[in-house]
């Protein structure tokens, strides 16, 4: 397939921090599991996703995740200092993305609960 835009909302459904206890320690883990939405389509979620994060330092994280979608699962990388903006590499994928490329930019809504605006922007 050529270049595409996918455009869904997700809902944080679970957030965990493992690690030391004490807020912005080196090594510290947040583990983030998702409920994806495409509102567009209906209300009933669509798929999910699972973000693991590490901390580099008292804010920076690096983070991987992996979104299941119905056709297929994409793979995202990189470094973020903010959950309210970032943007990822896309790695890769399986199925309708296998070996897919491009990016994701996130982009919060809310917080309680937390929502966000995902945009992958596949190059094909």
């Amino acid at each position: 397939t050529g270049p595409a835009q996918i455009r869904i909302t997700e809902v944080q459904a679970e957030y965990q921090r493992v690690g030391s206890g004490v807020s912005g320690r080196i090594g510290d883990m947040e583990v983030i599991r998702q409920r994806l939405y495409n509102p567009s389509i209906s209300n009933r979620p669509i798929g999910r996703g699972y973000l693991l994060c590490t901390f580099v330092n008292n804010r920076a994280r690096q983070c991987t995740a992996t979104y299941l979608l119905p056709k297929g699962k994409i793979v995202v990388a990189g470094a973020l200092d903010s959950r309210l903006f970032y943007e990822l590499a896309v790695t890769g994928g399986t199925g309708l993305y296998d070996n897919a490329r491009g990016t994701l930019t996130v982009t919060s809504t809310g917080l309680k609960p937390r929502r966000d605006v995902l945009l992958f922007r596949l190059a094909g």
